[in-house]
């Protein structure tokens, strides 16, 4: 019989409140910069996650610089570690996911040709002005 040890990282144990983590994950995005933020609150339409919070930068560097901004302010803020990244050396559309919160930072043409918020257009959508 096969013995299953707990994980070594609280990821799967009382994970903060999903709508404290989006606003470190906003903080996170603001320090760098990003523009078009985009909160997507999906939790009535899936069950893989509660919300998505997209944003675009303008290069490649600044996408990298937002997603590790991101990961900087929950792993401080929140003790949370993304589950898993996806993108980073394409530095064009980076995909952290932290369970509750899938996080996109994209180049805006890769936002525009993939249209998350068109495919997710029943979600409760908030957008974030740029500052």
């Amino acid at each position: 019989m096969v013995q299953i040890q707990q994980p070594k990282n609280d990821q799967f144990q009382a994970n903060p409140d999903s709508k404290s983590l989006v606003e470190h994950v906003l903080e996170g995005m603001k320090k760098k910069k990003a523009i078009d933020i985009t909160v997507m609150d999906v939790s009535d339409l899936t069950t893989l996650t509660d919300f998505f919070v997209i944003c675009s930068g303008t290069s490649d560097t600044q996408v990298k610089a937002i997603s590790d901004s991101v990961e900087e302010e929950l792993l401080e803020q929140a003790g949370e570690k993304p589950w898993k990244k996806e993108g980073l050396e394409g530095r064009t559309w980076i995909i952290l996911d932290f369970i509750n919160i899938v996080v996109h930072v994209m180049i805006k043409d890769k936002r525009d040709h993939y249209g998350i918020e068109r495919v997710w257009n029943d979600a409760r959508i908030t957008y974030i002005e740029n500052e």
